[in-house]
């Protein structure tokens, strides 16, 4: 199943697969991604959603298959790939030992941006986040949204074409949570940045992304606006009923021990 869109598409896959010795993780996956919009991939715990981010961001080599972002194969030109995305992973990556400037300093050096744009750029990204008040202040006394506001700030000061987050906004309080949502539409609507993220909460993938895919034991089973996947299975459905409906419930599973020991130490890190 292909989700497609008339505008020009920002991510491709073709048959891509991702296999761990005879365990096959990411089953002939087909994807089209339109620029400047935000694509949810829903999933039980194991469906592939992880994996398939970290083939896209090149952290991972696909074992068939094709993968473009911003135009650009993965595993012919990993480099053009990575100067055109950022990445924001579940778990925490910011360091809680220095303050949100140096933060985003530090990531400035290793995106190599020039000396002399470091710090506007860091300026523009505190203020855009509504962090430049907390800028002198360490992280480790900063809430759980705005480290996670911060961790945006990092990955979009190169400016990237495509933003992947895995799980951004697990462990917030619905106020956090709201916040950064409202970020990430800014960052749509100002930049034309391509968002692909993946979240287990139903609420965030309804207000949040214009078209969501459903994986289930590796392949995509459903895709569509969260309006089409609704109406796919009943009137006045709920997007939760969408992911019991073809996923046969896995949502209630909850996973395998490192997936909720992970979650639960994100949240209390976030909290």
């Amino acid at each position: 199943m292909t989700v497609s869109s008339p505008s020009p598409a920002e991510i491709e896959t073709t048959g891509l697969c991702r296999s761990f010795g005879e365990l096959v993780v990411v089953d002939h996956l087909d994807l089209s991604i339109a620029r400047g919009s935000v694509f949810g991939l829903l999933g039980s715990n194991g469906a592939g959603k992880s994996t398939t981010i970290k083939m896209l961001s090149t952290l991972l080599p696909p074992s068939a298959g094709v993968a473009r972002v911003a135009g650009f194969d993965v595993v012919r030109a990993p480099l053009e790939v990575r100067r055109r995305i950022g990445y924001v992973p579940q778990l925490l990556s910011a360091d809680p030992g220095l303050t949100g400037y140096e933060n985003l300093l530090l990531s400035a050096k290793l995106y190599g941006i020039p000396r002399a744009e470091r710090g506007p750029r860091i300026e523009q990204a505190l203020a855009f986040m509504g962090l430049s008040s907390a800028a002198g202040a360490l992280l480790r006394i900063y809430s759980g949204g705005m480290i996670r506001r911060l961790e945006i700030a990092q990955s979009m000061l190169h400016r990237p074409r495509v933003l992947f987050l895995d799980e951004p906004t697990v462990g917030l309080d619905p106020v956090a949570r709201r916040a950064v949502w409202e970020k990430l539409r800014e960052l749509v609507r100002g930049l034309g940045t391509t968002v692909l993220l993946t979240t287990h909460d139903m609420e965030e993938a309804n207000d949040l992304c214009e078209q969501i895919g459903l994986m289930h034991n590796g392949r995509l089973v459903a895709s569509g606006t969260p309006e089409e996947l609704k109406a796919s299975v009943r009137p006045e459905a709920t997007l939760d009923d969408v992911f019991a409906h073809y996923t046969g419930g896995a949502l209630t599973q909850g996973g395998n021990y490192r997936d909720v020991a992970r979650t639960r130490r994100t949240a209390q890190r976030l909290g």
